[in-house]
């Protein structure tokens, strides 16, 4: 049974009316109110629709929905690329308009948790930003962050630009790769 927040007075009255009048509503009932938002929620028989056909048979995870009277958008969860390209083939033959906003994948899988930087990296840039090293105007120098780890200036500096470099190459770069191999957007 999915849950609907819907803002606005006229608007809870109006989705209310409008679902009720859907043939796949068995129920709609008002849960709660604060202020201008209702939540309702809708027992709801999905079995009919194609989005959400297409969405269990990709065995995809629904992890959210925000929409208005013409368009929704939705945050899903798919196991694989191929099946979120599975998806896009099924919508596409089922003649529903699909326009894929962003792909997330935090990190290259070979990467790890921490975008491929090494301890050490990662406790420099984290020491680096937390410190106001990239702050205007800057509030620790490099010369601190080498008396802090017992290193040379120089070696901040290297260890800096390379933990920066694997950064953007495993989260930035890696979401360019990702797009320019499944292509850009359909709508």
């Amino acid at each position: 049974m999915p849950f609907f927040t819907i803002h606005g007075t006229e608007e809870s009255r109006a989705f209310r009316e409008a679902v009720q009048r859907h043939p796949t509503v068995q129920d709609i009932q008002k849960v709660s109110s604060y202020e201008d938002r209702t939540l309702f929620a809708l027992d709801w028989d999905v079995s009919q629709d194609r989005l959400f056909t297409g969405i269990e048979e990709m065995r995809a995870h629904l992890l959210g929905a925000t929409g208005g009277p013409d368009t929704w958008e939705f945050e899903l969860r798919f196991h694989s690329h191929g099946a979120l390209s599975d998806f896009k083939e099924y919508c596409s033959e089922a003649g529903i308009s699909l326009e894929v906003g962003r792909i997330y994948n935090p990190t290259r899988p070979e990467s790890g948790p921490f975008y491929g930087l090494t301890q050490r990296q990662r406790d420099t840039l984290v020491r680096a930003v937390r410190g106001g090293y990239y702050s205007l105007p800057r509030q620790i120098s490099t010369q601190d962050l080498a008396d802090e780890f017992d290193i040379s200036d120089q070696a901040v500096t290297e260890r800096l630009r390379r933990a920066i470099v694997s950064l953007v190459d495993n989260s930035l770069v890696a979401a360019i790769e990702e797009q320019e191999e499944f292509g850009s957007p359909e709508t």
